[in-house]
C-alpha cells in the first residue's frame, strides 16, 4: 500500500480497510522529500485497518527515501509472506505482489526504481506527474531473481464519496485529482490559505513578495509578473482592434500548484 509522507492520512482510502483484512500487507510512504521535517510522522496504523491487524504487525510505516531503506523492503515483504501459514502452501518461492494507492502517489515509479535496484534494468511502466497514466491492472513486472518476485502495478482508485470538502482539497493540490475537476484558482486558494495558517512562507522569497500574503488575486498577479505568464487579447476601440499584454491569471495559479508540488515553495505537510 503506497501513501504519500505529505498526506499521509488523507492519501489513504478508507475502503481498503476492508479489501486487505487480514492480508499481510506493507505501508510505504513515499514522497518524503515533499513532507515538512519538524512535523510529528503519523502512526502506521492511523487510518489505515485498525483492529488486531495493526497490533499484529500486519502493517508496518517505511518510509522511502534513503538506499537502504529501499533495500529492506522486499525482504520485508517475503518475510511477511512466509510468516503467514495462508500465502505459504507453494513448493516453489515465486511472489506476486499488488501495488495499490491513491492516483498519482508513485507507485509506477516505486516499481521501477525497485527494478532499477534489484535487476539492473530500465522502467517496465509509464510513469507521469498526473493522475490516470496507469489505465488498467498491467501484467506482472519482475523485480528480484532470488527470491522471484514480481510486482503488479494498478490505477489509483479513490473512494466513490470522499469525507470532506478539505479532504478532496488536499488530494487535489497533491494531483490525485485532476486539476480542471476542482480548478486551478480554486486549489491555488487552498494552497495560499494553508501555506500562510502553516506559516510557511516560502513562496515570498520565491516570487520576490514583500510578505506574507492572504490576497490569492495579489499573489497570483505577482506569479505571473515573475514568471512571465502573459497573454494577448483583443479589445475593440473605436479606431478598431487593438492587441494588449494581459496577465494570465489561469496559468499563474498552474504555475503556483506546480511550484508546489515540486517543492520549490518549501516542504509542507498537509494532514
Amino acid at each position: 500500500l503506497l501513501s504519500g509522507t505529505h498526506i499521509p492520512l488523507s492519501g489513504r482510502n478508507p475502503m481498503l480497510r476492508e479489501v486487505l483484512g487480514i492480508r499481510p500487507h506493507v505501508l510505504v510512504l513515499n514522497k518524503m522529500d515533499l513532507a515538512d521535517p519538524h512535523r510529528q510522522p503519523v502512526s502506521a496504523g492511523a487510518g489505515l485497518a485498525g483492529g488486531p491487524q495493526v497490533a499484529a504487525g500486519r502493517c508496518r510505516a517505511i518510509v522511502t527515501a534513503l538506499l537502504y531503506v529501499s533495500l529492506q523492503i522486499i525482504p520485508l515483504v517475503a518475510e511477511l509472506v512466509s510468516n503467514t501459514p495462508r500465502y505459504h502452501r507453494a513448493e516453489n518461492t515465486e511472489y506476486s505482489i499488488l501495488v495499490i494507492g491513491v492516483p498519482n502517489v508513485g507507485k509506477s515509479s516505486f516499481i521501477n526504481s525497485l527494478r532499477r535496484l534489484h535487476l539492473k534494468k530500465g522502467k517496465a511502466t509509464a510513469v507521469g506527474g498526473e493522475p490516470g497514466i496507469t489505465k488498467a491492472v498491467l501484467t506482472r513486472i519482475q523485480v528480484l531473481e532470488k527470491p522471484l518476485m514480481y510486482l503488479v502495478d494498478t490505477p489509483g482508485v479513490l473512494p466513490p464519496r470522499l469525507g470532506d470538502v478539505e479532504t478532496g482539497m488536499k488530494l487535489a493540490l497533491c494531483g490525485a485529482i485532476r486539476d480542471h475537476l476542482v480548478g486551478e484558482y480554486i486549489m491555488a486558494d487552498y494552497l495560499l490559505y494553508t501555506l500562510n495558517k502553516q506559516q510557511q512562507f516560502g513562496y515570498t522569497q520565491h516570487y520576490g513578495l514583500a510578505a506574507a500574503c492572504d490576497d490569492i488575486e495579489l499573489v497570483l498577479k505577482q506569479v505571473a509578473l515573475t514568471l512571465g505568464r502573459t497573454q494577448k487579447v483583443k479589445v475593440l476601440t473605436g479606431t478598431g482592434n487593438v492587441n494588449v499584454t494581459m496577465l494570465n491569471y489561469p496559468a499563474a495559479a498552474y504555475e503556483f500548484l506546480r511550484d508546489f508540488r515540486a517543492g520549490r515553495l518549501g516542504r509542507v505537510t498537509l494532514d
